[in-house]
């Protein structure tokens, strides 16, 4: 029986174990819970090189990762996994300073929830062949969006919810958050290659994060007009046709 990778960030995590306007101060951060970017150097600049270090170099470890899988199961889509994650590496690398960002501990624990909890998925249950079958495929799917995904973003990508610019093109020209939803796909790819309870339930939080995400970032990006416009022009948020 062949390996199930392990979806939503990397397939050998499971052996491992382990431009928009700025928002209204007085209407869109009345807790101060959003940071503006000050201009120049100093602490912050610091802060935020050693912020897209860490980054790098935790995708960096996943795409080790992948890559041994890769080497020991000379199996294709680790080698897309591989791909993906030195993408992540040099997205955070490259990414341009917010013009604005969260600082509300929630949106942090959110970020790290939807971006990590595929950590948790274990290649247990049942393996039944036309789920694997089904799973690779819509692996490929999920790493075919999470690509484009990242080639439309350039360098406004992000982690927590933060205003690096508005992404309007390719994908985001379907859904608001094509990202994320390549995070859905590829978990359901993992899901249908190892049907257990345990996965569902990682799938479910994992999922619900994500969302939690997307209702922080649009709340944090809620008084742009370009924004405003780009939901009108679209409409679906992660799904088309449910949400």
């Amino acid at each position: 029986m062949r390996d199930a990778p392990t979806a939503g960030k990397t397939p050998a995590q499971a052996d491992f174990r382990p431009p928009a306007a700025q928002p209204d101060p007085a209407a869109a951060n009345p807790a101060g819970l959003l940071r503006r970017a000050a201009p120049g150097g100093g602490p912050g600049r610091l802060a935020r090189i050693l912020a897209n270090v860490t980054g790098a170099a935790g995708a960096a470890f996943f795409a080790h990762a992948t890559l041994q899988f890769y080497l020991r199961t000379h199996q294709i889509i680790g080698a897309g996994f591989f791909a993906e994650q030195l993408w992540f590496v040099i997205a955070f690398l490259i990414r341009r300073p917010p013009k604005a960002a969260s600082r509300h501990p929630g949106g942090w624990l959110l970020a790290f929830g939807g971006t990590f909890a595929g950590v948790l998925f274990r290649p247990v249950g049942l393996h039944l062949q036309w789920g694997i079958d089904a799973g690779l495929g819509l692996q490929v799917l999920g790493l075919a969006i999470c690509g484009l995904s990242l080639a439309a973003l350039g360098r406004s990508f992000g982690f927590v919810p933060a205003d690096r610019g508005l992404a309007a093109r390719g994908p985001y020209s379907v859904v608001r958050h094509p990202l994320y939803a390549s995070y859905v796909v590829l978990q359901a790819g993992y899901l249908l290659q190892s049907m257990a309870l345990w996965n569902i339930a990682v799938m479910v939080v994992a999922t619900a994060c994500n969302i939690g995400r997307i209702l922080a970032e649009e709340r944090l990006l809620g008084a742009s007009a370009a924004y405003a416009a780009y939901r009108q022009r679209v409409r679906w948020r992660l799904l088309p046709g449910l949400w």
